[in-house]
C-alpha cells in the first residue's frame, strides 16, 4: 500500500522517483445544499483537489483522470433550512431550494477555475438517478453480507409540536470527553464525533425550544464495533505511506479505543456504591486529573453503565470509540431505503449515502461521456488505480473509519476473510488528503457558529481567483490549522501593511510576468519573433531537474506548501539568471550570447510554466497560447525535454506577437496601487 517511509529520504533524483497508478479518480468534499460556499469549501477543500486532479491529468494522461463531486442534497441540515426559509415566505419546493444553491455551487466552483469533469447533485438529474440506484443496491449487498442489524434506538420527539425530531432539530452538547464543538445535534457534533442520542447533553428542539423526550424507532445499522481490528491493520498500512498525512492515522486511531467513560472526582462516592451493577470493567485513576476513567470491554457494557450513571445523576463524558454506523433514518426528504425486511418506509441517512456519491458520480460521468457506467470499478475496484479523497479533518471520522469499514465489509460475509489490503475486483481503500482547519482571523468560522465566514464569490471582488489558490496552497493546511487574513476583509489590519493573500500572486505577476515579457519582447525585437531554439546550458538543465524533481516528490506526497515554495525559489533564479545574461548580451551586443540566454530562460519558462499549470491554469494556458506550442506542452512524458527536443531539426519557433504591457498573470483591479 505504500513504499517503506525510508526510501523517500533519499535525495531525489531520476532513479528514485514515486510511482503514481495507471488510473485515478479524484474527489471533493460534498457541500451541503442549503448554502453557497463559504471561503473553507473552496480555500480548505476544493483548490487542492483541482491543483491535484489537474498535476495527475498532466502526469498520467488527462484520459485516465476523473474529478467528481456535487451537491450534497439530502439530510436534516437541508431540511431543516427550508423549514425556516418557508417560515420567512419562501414558496418553492425543497428541490427548487436545492436546485438553487446547486447551480450558485457549481458557478462559484467555475470561477475559481476548479475543474471538476462532473459537479453532480445527489437529488437532481441523472446523476440522481445513478445514485438511487447504486445507494439500493449497497445497501441490500451489505444486508446480503450479513453485516447490517436493526436496532431500536430513542430518537427524540417534540410533544409540543407533535413531531420526530430530524438530526439538525435537537441542539445539545457533545458528549464526548474534551470535545469543543459549538454545537451538538442528535446524534453528531459538529466536530464530527458520533454518540447515540440519549447521551446528548441538555437536548432542546430546534422547532418549539422545548426539552423532546425519547420515542423508540427501529433503523438499519452496519456493525461498526466490529472492524476494530482490521481498521487497526489499515492504520498500520497507513503510517507507511507517505501520502497519507499524520492527521489522519492519527485521528482514525483516536476511535479504536475500547469503550470508555470519564467521571469528575467529585462523583466517586456515587460510583463506589454502583459499580457492582455495572459489567466487569477497569477502573483508572490519575492524581492530577480532576476526573477517573472507567473501562469497558464492549460499546453494550458501556452504554448499560451509563444508564446506571445517569440514574444517580452522576456527571460523565464518554470516551472516543466505534459505535454501530446508522445507515437508515425516517427523515421525509432523504434518497429511499430499500426494504429489507417488515420495517415501515425509511430513507438513507445523508452521511453513508454521500460517501458512495463519488461511485455514482463517477458511473454518471462515464456514462455521459459515452462510456459503460459499469467501467467505474475500473477506477474503485483496480490496484492499476487510485482514489483520492480531498476533506477537511472533521471529516475523518466519516471517510476514514466509516467508509473503509463499509469498503471492507464488501469483501465477504466472514469478517475473518476481511483483509485491509483487498484483493483486484474488490474496493480498494482510497488515499485520504486531509486538511486541517482553515481559519479566518485566527477565529474558526462556520456557517453554523457565531463567526460567519466571507463567501467564496465575495472574495472575487477583491482577488483574482489566481491569487487566491496560490495563497491558501501555500498555507501549508496539511501540517495545522492556519488563519486567512484578507487584508481587506481585516479591521485591525493598518494601512501601511501588505495583504498576506497576494504575497505568492505577486511572485508572478511581477516575477514570471517580467521574466516572460522580457524574453518575449526580446525575440521580437532581435530575432523578428522568432525564439531561438538549440543546446541548454548543463547548469540550467541541471536546476531545472531538480526543481521537477523535487516538485514531483512534494506533490506525490500532497505537500502543497512545498510545492509553492519549489515554485518561488525556481522562478526567482530564472529571473536572476535573466537579468544578469541579459545585461551581458546587451553590453556586448553579441547575437550568440543573446541567443544563449534567450534559449536558456525560455527553457525555464517552460519548466515553470509546466509545473505551475496546476496551480495557475489560466495564466500558464495563456503562456502556452503565446509560445504557439501543442497540448503535449504539459505532457510529463516531455518534462525534462528542452524545446530542442521537442522540436527536432528546428533553430528557430515562431511565437504568438506579444503587445507591449501585457500580463499572463494578472491583478485584480483593485490592486494597481499596490506594490
Amino acid at each position: 500500500m505504500g513504499k517503506d517511509n525510508r526510501e523517500y529520504n533519499k535525495k531525489p533524483s531520476r532513479d528514485n522517483r514515486p510511482e503514481f497508478p495507471k488510473r485515478a479518480v479524484i474527489t471533493g468534499g460534498m457541500p451541503y445544499g442549503n448554502k453557497q460556499l463559504h471561503f473553507g469549501h473552496v480555500g480548505g477543500v476544493f483548490v487542492f483537489a483541482d491543483v491535484y486532479a489537474r498535476f495527475l491529468r498532466d502526469r498520467i494522461g488527462k484520459e485516465n483522470v476523473i474529478f467528481v463531486s456535487g451537491t450534497d442534497c439530502y439530510g436534516s441540515p437541508i431540511a431543516e433550512a427550508y423549514r425556516k426559509l418557508c417560515a420567512e415566505g419562501y414558496t418553492g419546493s425543497i428541490r427548487d431550494f436545492v436546485q438553487s444553491n446547486h447551480e450558485a455551487q457549481k458557478k462559484t466552483l467555475d470561477d475559481y477555475n476548479i475543474s471538476l469533469d462532473l459537479f453532480g447533485a445527489s437529488a437532481l438529474g441523472k446523476t440522481a438517478e445513478m445514485h438511487d440506484n447504486v445507494s439500493d443496491k449497497f445497501i441490500r449487498k451489505l444486508y446480503e453480507l450479513g453485516h447490517l442489524e436493526k436496532i431500536s434506538t430513542a430518537q427524540f420527539y417534540d410533544e409540543k409540536a407533535g413531531t420526530f425530531l430530524n438530526g439538525r432539530q435537537v441542539v445539545g452538547k457533545c458528549p464526548v470527553q474534551g470535545c469543543c464543538s459549538e454545537k451538538a445535534y442528535a446524534d453528531e457534533c459538529d466536530l464530527g464525533h458520533q454518540y447515540m442520542p440519549a447521551n446528548l447533553i441538555d437536548p432542546k428542539s430546534t422547532v418549539t425550544g422545548e426539552t423532546p423526550v425519547m420515542k423508540n424507532v427501529d433503523n438499519w445499522y452496519f456493525r461498526l464495533t466490529e472492524y476494530n481490528d482490521i481498521l487497526k491493520s489499515m492504520v498500520e498500512d497507513m503510517q507507511k505511506q507517505e501520502n497519507v498525512r499524520p492527521v489522519v492515522a492519527k485521528t482514525i486511531k483516536e476511535f479504536l479505543e475500547p469503550p470508555v467513560i470519564y467521571v469528575m472526582n467529585t462523583f466517586k462516592e456515587v460510583y463506589d456504591s454502583v459499580k457492582d451493577k455495572m459489567a466487569e470493567h477497569q477502573l483508572i485513576e490519575e492524581p492530577k486529573k480532576t476526573s477517573f476513567t472507567i473501562v469497558f470491554k464492549t460499546l453494550h457494557e458501556r452504554d448499560e453503565a451509563c444508564k446506571i450513571l445517569t440514574e444517580n445523576k452522576v456527571r460523565f463524558r464518554e470516551g472516543k470509540t466505534l459505535v454501530p454506523f446508522r445507515l437508515t433514518g425516517n427523515i421525509e426528504w432523504g434518497v429511499k431505503a430499500p426494504k429489507l425486511q417488515d420495517e415501515n418506509d425509511l430513507t438513507v441517512w445523508v452521511w453513508p449515502e454521500s460517501l458512495w456519491a463519488p461511485i455514482s458520480f463517477t458511473a454518471a460521468y462515464l456514462e455521459s461521456v459515452g462510456r459503460s457506467a459499469s467501467e467505474w470499478a475500473d477506477y474503485w475496484c483496480s490496484k492499476d488505480a487510485k482514489v483520492y479523497q480531498f476533506i477537511g479533518q472533521d471529516n475523518i471520522y466519516f471517510y476514514g473509519i466509516a467508509e473503509p469499514a463499509m469498503w471492507l465489509a464488501m469483501q465477504d460475509s466472514d469478517n475473518s476473510k476481511l483483509t485491509a489490503q483487498p484483493e483486484e475486483g474488490s474496493l480498494q481503500l482510497p488515499v485520504l488528503v486531509a486538511n486541517h482547519h482553515i481559519l479566518f482571523l485566527d477565529k474558526k468560522a462556520s456557517s453554523s457558529s457565531e463567526i460567519k465566514p466571507p463567501m467564496a464569490a465575495e472574495l472575487l471582488d477583491h482577488y483574482t481567483a489566481e491569487q487566491l489558490r496560490m495563497h491558501w496552497l501555500s498555507l501549508g493546511l496539511g501540517m495545522r490549522s492556519v488563519s486567512f487574513c484578507p487584508k481587506v476583509l481585516n479591521p485591525a489590519a493598518k494601512p501601511e501593511e501588505s495583504d498576506p493573500v497576494t504575497k505568492e500572486g505577486f511572485l508572478l505577476s511581477n516575477v514570471f510576468n517580467r521574466v516572460i515579457r522580457t524574453c518575449f519582447y526580446d525575440t521580437q525585437k532581435y530575432f523578428d519573433g522568432e525564439m531561438p531554439v538549440g543546446q541548454v546550458d548543463d547548469d540550467i538543465l541541471a536546476e531545472s531537474e531538480k526543481a521537477i524533481l523535487e516538485y514531483e516528490r512534494f506533490m506525490y506526497k500532497t505537500e502543497f506548501h512545498q510545492v509553492t515554495y519549489v515554485l518561488d525559489s525556481y522562478i526567482r533564479k530564472a529571473s536572476k539568471y535573466m537579468a544578469k545574461a541579459k545585461a551581458e548580451a546587451d553590453k556586448s551586443e553579441d547575437e550568440a550570447l543573446r541567443k544563449k540566454y534567450l534559449i536558456n530562460t525560455f527553457h525555464m519558462i517552460r519548466t515553470a510554466a509546466v509545473l505551475l499549470h496546476p496551480l495557475a491554469p489560466v495564466g500558464t494556458e495563456m503562456v502556452l497560447d503565446y509560445l504557439n506550442c501543442g497540448e503535449d506542452f504539459w505532457s510529463w512524458d516531455n518534462i525534462f525535454a528542452t524545446f530542442a527536443d521537442i522540436l527536432p531539426g528546428e533553430t528557430s519557433h515562431k511565437l504568438k506577437f506579444l503587445e507591449p504591457k501585457v500580463d499572463f498573470f494578472k491583478r485584480h483591479p483593485s490592486q494597481f496601487a499596490q506594490k
